[in-house]
C-alpha cells in the first residue's frame, strides 16, 4: 500500500527579514494597509507570516498611525 504524504504548509518568510531595506514607519500608508485586514483590524502573525519581532514593531506602528489619524480605529 502506498502512504499518503502529510499535508506541509508552504513555507512562509518574514517580508522584513527578506527585505532588510524597508523600515516600518507609521507614517508609511501603504505598507501599513498590508497588514491590516478589510475591517482595519491588525492581521496576525499566522496569516501575514511577520516574525514576532517585525510583527512587535508593525503593531505599534499601526498604533500610532491609528492615534495620529493616518488609519481608521474600524471600517465602515
Amino acid at each position: 500500500m502506498q502512504m499518503q504524504k502529510k499535508y506541509q504548509p508552504k513555507q512562509r518568510h518574514c517580508f522584513f527579514c527578506v527585505n532588510k531595506n524597508v523600515p516600518i514607519d507609521y507614517k508609511d500608508m501603504p505598507l501599513l494597509r498590508r497588514f491590516t485586514s478589510s475591517f482595519a483590524k491588525i492581521v496576525p502573525r499566522k496569516r501575514s507570516g511577520v516574525c514576532a519581532g517585525h510583527q512587535r514593531k508593525l503593531s505599534l506602528s499601526i498604533k500610532r498611525a491609528r492615534i495620529m489619524a493616518l488609519l481608521p480605529f474600524i471600517q465602515q
